[in-house]
């Protein structure tokens, strides 16, 4: 079952963060990192969204259709990325804040305004508050030694900045960043936003960082329904801004790795892989790449998939589950090749490889 834990964030608030599960071999013999730890948006968010007061939800068919457990939160006909790189099931019932918590949330950005159009969310900051409300509850588990231990194995997955875009810059009529930012100096923005939250991270002890880059946005079916030129293509100034933005996460990765000799920091291009798989999509064994299996209008992105649609059938042979989402059998490659992918993919080093250090 999808498990909840619900810890106090103020007298009038409550927050339920999903556990997810220590990452361990493909054969299931060895664990490889003491927990996981995940920071996110709705590529990765599974469930904590569900009860809050958000517009951004998905526990609801045919979200979760593929799911053992059917609709539990995840933007997705299956598993998320977080899903495949954990490898043991989240379907294991144990109640532990010590095998890693997953704090991500649909709509969330690196600032805290991205998505405040629809309604609550818990932004990059709030989140890594919420880790340090777990970890008061840690201290109070291990001593000081097995603590610091502890938390140097784990991975931190950070995957933000695709509403910061979708939800904040490509939407004037509501946020004033376009106006105030050209394409560059907004990523200069999230970039310098981002850096603060992930030395916070650092800062209070953890050393194994995986931060993912935003995929090609320019190519997702709600970006293809906005009809921009030329019709049925990406589009190419939203992959440009996004391109930025991943420049920059490379080069901060090359940065933080200089000097901060105790960690390891690792950039994951997200970018390049799903254009390998557009771009070869039949060697995959992906048959469309140019619209969700689930949605309404032009390409299935004007509008995201409702409670109750009718999917397509063949889901495993659609690139993008909706109007924003990659489907399982997208995220399963994504993961597999952030696992054990080559620098290309991952860099400098994979996941597999970050075990070891």
């Amino acid at each position: 079952m999808n498990v909840l834990l619900l810890i106090s964030t103020g007298p009038a608030a409550a927050l339920l963060l999903s556990i997810i599960f220590v990452v361990v071999s493909r054969n299931g013999a060895a664990q490889q990192f003491s927990a996981m730890f995940v920071f996110g948006d709705s590529l990765v968010d599974d469930g904590n969204n569900n009860y809050l007061n958000s517009l951004a939800k998905a526990n609801y068919l045919p979200y979760g259709i593929d799911f053992p457990q059917g609709p539990t939160g995840r933007f997705c006909n299956g598993k998320t990325i977080i899903d495949f790189l954990a490898f043991t099931s989240t379907l294991t019932p144990v109640i532990s804040i010590v095998n890693g918590v997953n704090y991500a949330s649909a709509a969330a950005g690196i600032l805290d305004e991205s998505g405040q159009q629809l309604g609550d969310r818990f932004s990059l900051s709030q989140q890594v508050e919420n880790f340090e409300t777990t970890l008061s509850q840690l201290k109070s588990q291990m001593d000081e030694k097995d603590l610091s231990q502890y938390l140097a194995r784990s991975l931190v997955v950070m995957n933000l900045g695709s509403n910061d875009y979708i939800n904040n810059y490509l939407l004037p009529s509501l946020y004033p960043t376009s106006g105030n930012y050209n394409p560059k100096d907004y990523a200069d923005l999230l970039i310098n936003r981002y850096t603060r939250q992930i030395l916070a991270l650092q800062s209070l002890g953890l050393r194994k960082f995986l931060l993912a880059g935003v995929g090609p946005l320019g190519c997702i079916p709600n970006q293809l329904a906005t009809g921009l030129p030329p019709p049925g293509k990406c589009v190419s100034a939203v992959n440009n801004m996004a391109g930025l933005f991943n420049t920059q996460l490379k080069s901060l990765v090359d940065q933080l790795n200089r000097n901060h000799p105790g960690s390891i920091f690792v950039y994951g291009n997200t970018y390049g892989v799903v254009t390998d798989i557009l771009n070869n999509s039949s060697s995959y064994g992906f048959s469309v790449i140019d619209r969700g299996c689930c949605g309404i209008g032009r390409n299935q992105g004007q509008i995201t998939c409702l409670p109750f649609a009718i999917p397509c059938m063949a889901r495993d042979q659609y690139v993008f589950w909706d109007a924003f989402h990659p489907s399982h059998a997208a995220n399963k490659i994504i993961a597999r090749r952030a696992y054990a992918g080559p620098p290309s993919d991952c860099y400098p080093i994979n996941v597999k490889q970050m075990a070891q250090v």
